[in-house]
């Protein structure tokens, strides 16, 4: 049994190629069924900056999880090949909890993506791709998330990606107040960019949604923004500062409408942060006189920041992380050879059996006490010869799976691995 991961993230895919690979919320359901056609038990995580999948199988290859990457995004295996990273069991652990810990994340110690763990999994029973493998080692990973969270500060006053996109725009800008400032999106980036901007000195914020209600709920909720009252082309015309954070699968700002609003006001830039993957600005925007176009890669600098000053809270994480993965280690090793251990001992009982009724057949009757005696004396024998074969297994297993499978071939055993 292997617990395996395949996976593209911030640190290994430029934000194109991410986007071809992502999975929003709603079509999460659409990419389970489809990666249920290449594994049994699997889970897929899916967040702005990663795409993971977690699955447990027999085999070792990472076939499953790239064939499913490859007819979700339509890329051929060679590209995927070039960004893809694999781990299997330990890496795979470790890698999990790190996930869920705020470790992995472009911005350290973001509290964001230990609900999507949780979503992921949630999501992931309810297409009926959880077995107790997967099922354990999402809940440990969560909890020890959790645990990193509580015990460390690596969460505290934590930035988030729509804080740091205004922190972006500060460079480009230098006074946030005269600016107006149009935040496309009404989600939990959106509500989060339109607060930092409020923060840091903006005067003039309008949220712009497709569906009006959810920014009115942010509007309400925030107090001194506005919600848009025009067509959003209207809305760039009078904007300085764009943010866009949709979940669209498509771009919602394109080249040949921002070229119309800057030929509408020339000698007036404007600054257009994207922090949406897929993106939502097309590329070609960036190539338009007077317009500075950045997407969510163009973060790493000041996530580095953050990185580096909170380097003792990571390295307490790490510390705390590497006790809970202990546990979870002993755990899985003892999942992995309770088949075994159990089709041992059901060979050897029956072996014993078989050959004491052979035996007491040739015996003059017995007495209880002696018919007693003979059965204890038969099973001392057998815990005796099973002894060092159990604590083989025990003490070698959580290193290579190798040994599992030479004394399931030396004592020709047989048993039911779907668990």
């Amino acid at each position: 049994m292997n617990a395996i991961l395949v996976g593209l993230n911030h640190d290994t895919t430029p934000v194109a190629l991410r986007g071809k690979t992502a999975i929003s919320a709603d079509r999460l359901d659409d990419a389970l069924r489809l990666f249920r056609e290449y594994v049994s038990h699997g889970a897929i995580l899916s967040t702005c900056n990663r795409t993971e999948l977690y699955f447990v199988s027999n085999a070792v290859g990472d076939e499953p999880g790239v064939e499913f990457l490859k007819a979700w995004s339509n890329l051929p295996e060679a590209v995927l090949r070039r960004h893809v990273y694999t781990c299997r069991n330990e890496e795979t652990f470790e890698h999990l909890f790190r996930v869920a810990s705020g470790l992995e994340s472009m911005i350290i110690g973001e509290y964001e993506v230990l609900g999507q763990v949780r979503h992921a999994l949630k999501a992931a029973e309810k297409a009926d791709m959880v077995n107790l493998p997967l099922r354990n080692l999402f809940h440990r990973a969560i909890g020890a998330g959790r645990k990193v969270r509580e015990q460390t500060g690596i969460s505290r006053n934590a930035l988030s990606i729509s804080s740091v996109a205004v922190t972006l725009v500060q460079r480009v800008v230098n006074d946030l107040e005269k600016c107006r400032v149009l935040v496309i999106g009404a989600g939990e980036a959106g509500r989060l960019a339109a607060k930092a901007a409020l923060d840091r000195g903006a005067s003039h914020v309008v949220v712009y949604n497709r569906s009006r209600k959810r920014a009115q709920q942010v509007v309400r909720e925030l107090g001194t923004a506005t919600i848009a009252s025009g067509s959003l082309i209207e809305e760039l015309r009078t904007s300085d500062i764009v943010i866009s954070c949709t979940s669209a699968p498509h771009p919602v700002l394109r080249a040949s409408t921002v070229r119309e609003v800057m030929d509408a006001r020339p000698g007036q830039p404007l600054v257009i942060i994207d922090i949406s993957v897929p993106c939502d600005a097309e590329p070609e925007i960036g190539e338009i006189d007077g317009v500075f176009l950045h997407n969510i890669d163009d973060l790493i600098e000041f996530c580095d920041i953050n990185r580096s000053q909170r380097e003792n809270e990571v390295q307490m994480a790490a510390d705390i992380l590497r006790a809970e993965l202990d546990k979870f280690r002993e755990w899985w090793r003892d999942l992995e050879i309770r088949p075994v251990i159990s089709a041992l001992m059901t060979k050897a009982e029956k072996v014993r059996r078989a050959q004491l009724a052979l035996t007491m057949k040739k015996l003059p009757k017995l007495t209880d006490e002696e018919r007693y005696s003979l059965e204890a004396m038969t099973r001392a024998v057998i815990a005796e010869v099973l002894k060092d074969p159990i604590k083989y297994l025990k003490e070698r297993s959580g290193n290579n799976s190798d040994h599992v499978s030479l004394v399931e071939e030396v004592f020709h055993l047989e048993h039911d691995e779907s668990r």
